[in-house]
């Protein structure tokens, strides 16, 4: 049984030359039908020279049995098809370092080959770079190639998560910036207009002034009552700017919640100069020629690789590149190489029995790199170029060399940036904030509680030593009692006890005791006991009386 390619090659070689269904300046020509079949008759039976590199899917080699060098890939399906078209013969001839241009002699690259006409053709998707076709003649249009940046999925999204997501950071700091200037505001301008006119309200001192803002912020009430209309204005003013913003901040986090859509710091090759984001390219590629070209737009780049952030590896098996991904590393490579690297790793995935969910390991920016059309290469002038390029604009055209391209690949998109998932719960990062503010709050009340006992025990010890020093200077004697006091202590205790109360004696020195806090006198009784009279409270006055 005939395969899908054996199809589509005896249906285009059995097309005969009759005139194009499609309009094409490039098909229109002033040449005889006797130069056209001369064109036929040299190639009949020639054995040509075609060289290749190894660019997956697009084209690679393998070796023979008799150890010769087998083409494959989609390159080499459409050169098939030139083949049976035209009864030709071709050896395949790969570059010596696997360049696409560069090296230091000609062998090394694909346009050096051709160029120096080393090879007759090249049968690769090679970019039609405007230095190239000063160099080499290009076939007919077979594709646009755009080169794409892979990286490793972030477990994010670059637009954050969390209760921090729903605004810009930029409007968090203008946010933190109004809480913190708007009490300054009130009572700055409170005591303006106190000054203006005394007989209006008071100002209002800065700390309830910063907590009516933030008790504002948190949907919390005020003590404070302004009665002058410049107060109360400027409270409302504050009430509908919380207003305002908690209705956005939640409407926006709902969204962000539900529908918010995954995006990455990548998104542009400028990203890469600003972020300063480590990425690399195959060596001898197109890219490495584009970025080292000061003509071209993306020369910028050219500084990451003078600062070792940009690398050029010359690896010809695309797998390598994966363990830099994985370290962080951007890839800068053809989308369709991309496509493949991605569904052979989903599919070792999904042998290995992950869950679906985590087999998409890595994801595509947004946007391009770059983006160039492609084509086969022959040297300058040759003759071959005029006859194949009949047959390959119908195969452009009919659709058959994407068709080729995208054989191999799921019809639905690898791995997108969006995985669409719908079951979105809420994850330990979206309620990261709330744990914090837990956090900072418990701490903040435990620093003000071991403050508060630090501060009282410094302010009892230092009340203690005040009140020894004055116990120190106080000296009682028998007719009077030397020290210190303030007018609202009671009266001296040698009047109360010495002269008017016959019940107590005094000695030569009144003893003071301490007990429970509270200072006592021991005083001696005239039946030879003792009694504790209360120092500086009214309650001494008690043993004044007279029996």
């Amino acid at each position: 049984m005939a395969t899908g390619i054996d199809l589509i090659v005896s249906t285009v070689c059995n097309a005969t030359f009759c005139e194009p269904i499609y309009d094409n300046p490039i098909l229109e020509t002033t040449k005889k039908e006797t130069d056209l079949q001369n064109l036929i008759s040299y190639v009949n039976g020639r054995h040509l020279k075609v060289a290749t590199y190894d660019d997956i899917p697009l084209s690679w080699t393998e070796n023979g049995l008799n150890g010769s060098l087998v083409g494959q890939g989609v390159a080499f399906v459409i050169l098939e098809i030139l083949r049976e078209k035209f009864n030709f013969t071709y050896e395949v001839v790969i570059p010596e370092r696997n360049f696409v241009l560069g090296g230091d002699k000609p062998e090394d690259s694909l346009i050096g080959l051709a160029n120096s006409s080393k090879v007759d053709m090249v049968a690769a998707f090679l970019p039609k770079v405007p230095r190239f076709r000063s160099m080499v003649s290009f076939s007919y249009d077979l594709d646009e190639g755009i080169w794409v940046m892979m990286l490793k999925r972030p477990k994010e999204s670059a637009a954050g998560s969390g209760l921090l997501a729903p605004f810009h950071s930029y409007v968090w700091y203008l946010i933190l910036v109004a809480v913190l200037s708007y009490g300054p505001c009130i009572t700055l301008l409170t005591k303006l207009r106190s000054k203006l006119m005394p007989s209006g309200d008071n100002h209002i001192k800065l700390s309830p002034s910063f907590w009516f803002v933030y008790g504002a912020l948190i949907k919390q009430g005020t003590n404070l009552a302004p009665e002058a209309n410049t107060t109360r204005v400027l409270f409302t003013t504050w009430w509908l700017f919380i207003i305002l913003l908690s209705a956005f901040y939640t409407a926006n986090l709902t969204a962000f919640l539900t529908l918010s859509k995954f995006t990455l710091d990548i998104e542009y090759p400028k990203d890469l100069y600003k972020k300063n984001y480590r990425w690399v390219a195959a060596q001898g590629s197109t890219v490495q020629y584009i970025v080292s070209n000061p003509d071209e737009e993306l020369y910028y780049l050219s500084a990451m690789v003078k600062n070792g952030r940009a690398e050029f590896r010359p690896y010809s098996d695309d797998q390598a590149f994966l363990p830099l991904v994985k370290t962080g590393a951007v890839l800068v490579k053809d989308q369709l190489g991309v496509d493949h690297i991605m569904y052979k790793d989903y599919i070792q995935k999904a042998k290995e029995g992950i869950d679906e969910g985590d087999r998409c390991t890595y994801v595509v920016a947004p946007n391009s790199f770059m983006s160039m059309l492609r084509a086969f290469a022959y040297p300058r002038n040759s003759k071959l170029q005029f006859l194949f390029d009949r047959v390959l604009v119908y195969l452009s055209r009919a659709g058959i060399v994407k068709y080729l391209q995208t054989r191999d690949l799921p019809s639905t998109k690898m791995c997108p940036l969006d995985l669409q998932s719908k079951d979105r719960q809420l994850r330990n990062s979206d309620l990261l904030m709330t744990y914090m503010i837990m956090v900072i709050g418990l701490s903040a009340a435990a620093a003000a509680f071991i403050g508060e006992i630090i501060v009282k025990r410094y302010l009892r010890i230092k009340i203690r030593r005040r009140g020894n020093q004055k116990r120190k200077k106080t000296k009682f004697n028998k007719n009077h009692i030397v020290h210190k006091y303030d007018d609202s202590r009671p009266p001296p205790y040698d009047s109360i006890f010495g002269r008017r109360n016959p019940n107590y004696k005094v000695t030569e020195e009144l003893q003071t005791k301490i007990i429970n806090g509270r200072e006592y006198l021991v005083v001696d009784t005239t039946h030879g006991g003792s009694r504790l009279i209360p120092v500086r409270t009214p309650s001494a006055f008690l043993y004044n009386l007279e029996k």
